[in-house]
């Protein structure tokens, strides 16, 4: 494909607001301009590519009936082989939209990267994750948790994201 068959703002664009030249809004100002999305940012983890994209693919979340289900949705669960009492998860399922999972899991990678010096809830519950498992289940254990926070921030569009202390 020639790159020059494209506007020169063609790599910057996202989200066009009308057919005319010049419509064209980058990804900040689409975010901006959703107040969907900058409720999301407000989560540690989720930032300006994460938030327009869950805002963007999701749609409609009531067809989710709880946050599980969409983190389910997202691939974000361990695989399950029960038998009778005894119970075995299994790594994730990576079902679901492999970029929104991606953008979690990088997002969360993050936070896990800046949490050793930081006291509030959510840094000392990953940090002690961290001591129990392998670095990279508490990357997807905190993705799976952020989708969560996800979800319900995005059932109540007067919610805003409180962190834990």
């Amino acid at each position: 494909m020639n790159r020059t068959a494209f506007p020169a703002a063609w790599p910057r664009c996202v989200l066009r607001s009308s057919s005319a030249p010049g419509s064209c809004l980058t990804r900040r100002q689409a975010s901006a301009a959703t107040p969907l999305a900058v409720r999301l940012r407000s989560i540690p983890g989720i930032g300006l590519l994460t938030a327009t994209a869950l805002a963007g693919f999701v749609g409609d979340l009531r067809r989710f009936p709880s946050a599980r289900h969409f983190a389910s949705y997202l691939g974000l669960t361990p695989k399950e082989f029960s038998s009778g009492s005894r119970r075995r998860l299994g790594s994730i399922s990576k079902r679901g939209d492999i970029y929104l999972r991606t953008l979690l899991i990088h997002g969360a990678r993050a936070v896990q990267r800046t949490c050793a010096n930081k006291t509030d809830g959510r840094s000392r519950w990953l940090q002690a994750l961290s001591r129990r498992q392998h670095k990279n289940v508490a990357t997807v254990a905190l993705a799976n948790r952020n989708a969560r926070v996800a979800w319900a921030l995005l059932q109540d569009d007067k919610a805003s994201y409180q962190a834990p202390q």
